[in-house]
Formats: C-alpha cells, sequence, structure tokens
C-alpha cells in the first residue's frame, strides 16, 4: 500500500492506494467520480481520459501511485455549479454525442487541443488528433463540429476555463 497526496479537480486529497492500482478505478471506485469511463481495458478508445498535470492522459495507463503530488482533472471538474462547460454544451448543440459513453474523454480530448490565444487545430488535424479516442454511435462529424463550436466559445470568454 502506498499513501498519496494530489489535488482532484481542485480538492486535495491523501488516501492509501494497493500500487498496482490504476488511476481510472482510484478515480471511479475510491473518489466515486464515475464521469470517467472505462471503455476498453487496452487504453485503445479514450473513455478514461483526464488531465493529469494539465495535459490529456488515458487514466487507465497511469498507476494511481504515480500521481502523488500531481493535479488530477476529470470532467466533473470542468462543469461549473451551474449549467455546463462551453464545450459540453457544444457537444449537446451539434449533436456531437449519441450513447454519451465516450463523451467525457472526448471532451477532455478536445479541451486539450484548443490553444491559448484563439488557436484551433484545423479539421484534418483534429481527425489525427482524436485517433485515440473512439466512439461508436456518431461518427465522428458532429463532434468536429462540437470540439470547433465549443473552442469558439470558450475564445469568446463563455467559460472560466
Amino acid at each position: 500500500m502506498i499513501e498519496v497526496t494530489m489535488k482532484v479537480n481542485g480538492r486535495e486529497i491523501t488516501r492509501t492506494v494497493p500500487g498496482r492500482r490504476l488511476l481510472v478505478e482510484f478515480l471511479r471506485e475510491d473518489l466515486r467520480l464515475t464521469g470517467t469511463h472505462v471503455g476498453c481495458d487496452t487504453s485503445q478508445c479514450g473513455a478514461c481520459t483526464v488531465h493529469l498535470n494539465g495535459r490529456s492522459v488515458k487514466s487507465c495507463t497511469v498507476l494511481a501511485a504515480a500521481c502523488d503530488g500531481a493535479e488530477v482533472t476529470t470532467i466533473e471538474g470542468i462543469t461549473p455549479t451551474e449549467g455546463l462547460h462551453p464545450m459540453q454544451q457544444a457537444f449537446a448543440d451539434t449533436h456531437g454525442l449519441q450513447c454519451g459513453y465516450c463523451t467525457p474523454g472526448m471532451i477532455m480530448t478536445a479541451l486539450s487541443l484548443v490553444r491559448p490565444g484563439g488557436g484551433m487545430p484545423d479539421r484534418e488535424e483534429l481527425r489525427e488528433l482524436l485517433h485515440g479516442n473512439l466512439c461508436r454511435c456518431t461518427g465522428y462529424q458532429n463532434i468536429l463540429a462540437a470540439i470547433e463550436k465549443g473552442a469558439e466559445m470558450m475564445h469568446r470568454g463563455e467559460c472560466d476555463a
């Protein structure tokens, strides 16, 4: 057992975890942050994507013990007290989700692609950058539109993120 302290969604927590405990298991089972999904158990689908020290990672590939001193943000951590984060709203507005299972991972990945100051990858770059996130329902046209709209909303200052 290993004691870890990390900041999760802005709140510092300390827990004792088995050395082989995956971050996704820690988030879902220990902290009950179930917005982070387990989709494939092979790091192929991206449903478990979170931000670790500001970078998108698949939480099924990271040990919780390796996150000692780290800052982790999950889909729950981007949601404002009232309403939705602009990227979440954009997914709803553009029908960028269907069953919703991949959506938290897609949104967390999308947020890492939005460049400060208004820059955004073009459609072809977006397609390439999303290659590690799979959706079995919607097709990707509406997901791409959602990311573009969400980035535009964020750059207009429609959120604090």
